[in-house]
């Protein structure tokens, strides 16, 4: 990075965070009492954040593919704090399964809370898919996208990592048609650090996936569509691809 470009990502850093408990207090009132004031709150921060990082870093951010409108399983690609917020303000009524440590998180667990997201412990593999079957059964009258990150965590580019079995037992409890999700957000944005990078950052909704197909050739299909895309999104901002073998976490 240039300093220029190190000093631009600074900047966009500083005003990322007070922002979020800005507009989150600004919302709060009608966020308490409504699920559409909770989504329209995490939209609009959503939506500074890609006007914000379009004019201060270079990040144009651009979503492909048809999104979902009914009630359907995302399984996503998972690089960075963007991807979270583009697929996010893509879809109309979408809850998230995440690690119960970010209901601690001030501003983010509250509206977590809010939109009855599903908590689970990533400690206690099992018990964790257990509980997240029996919590996203007893949400289902809330219709919407309840979105999974397949590897269970922010994985870097060209890092490869496994796909978690809870995406699989989901698809099977659930019996709905699954939209997978790729990305190359992580070219642009990295999942640690303030670095930011000129370019044109994607999720891109693929074909989905009917419910009924065996879990090994679900989770054979879904890989193979998320990590192909998400590759080709990667080359196409210019990222080089040498995978390394990662644990996902």
């Amino acid at each position: 990075m240039t300093p220029v470009q190190r000093l631009r990502a600074l900047l966009f850093s500083v005003q990322m965070y007070p922002m979020m408990f800005v507009i989150g207090l600004l919302f709060a009132p009608w966020a308490i009492f409504s699920k559409t004031g909770a989504r329209v709150c995490c939209k609009t921060y959503s939506r500074w954040i890609f006007w914000t990082a379009r004019w201060m870093v270079g990040i144009r951010c651009e979503v492909r593919g048809t999104p979902p409108q009914g009630e359907v399983l995302i399984a996503a690609k998972h690089q960075s704090f963007l991807d979270i917020m583009m697929i996010f303000t893509a879809l109309p009524t979408a809850k998230f399964i995440m690690k119960k440590e970010i209901l601690r998180t001030p501003v983010i667990g509250q509206y977590a809370k809010l939109l009855d997201c599903v908590a689970v412990d990533r400690g206690k593999r099992g018990a964790a898919i257990e509980k997240m079957v029996s919590d996203v059964d007893a949400g289902r009258q809330d219709a919407g996208q309840l979105i999974i990150y397949a590897q269970g965590t922010r994985v870097k580019p060209g890092v490869k990592a496994d796909y978690k079995v809870g995406t699989a037992v989901l698809y099977d409890q659930l019996n709905q048609t699954c939209v997978p999700v790729a990305t190359n957000v992580g070219v642009l944005w990295p999942r640690k650090g303030i670095a930011r990078f000129p370019g044109v950052a994607v999720v891109e909704f693929l074909e989905p996936i009917k419910p009924g197909m065996d879990r090994r050739d679900f989770m054979k299909t879904l890989e193979q569509q998320v990590e192909g895309a998400s590759d080709a999104l990667m080359r196409e901002a210019g990222f080089g691809l040498d995978p390394v073998n990662e644990q996902a976490s």
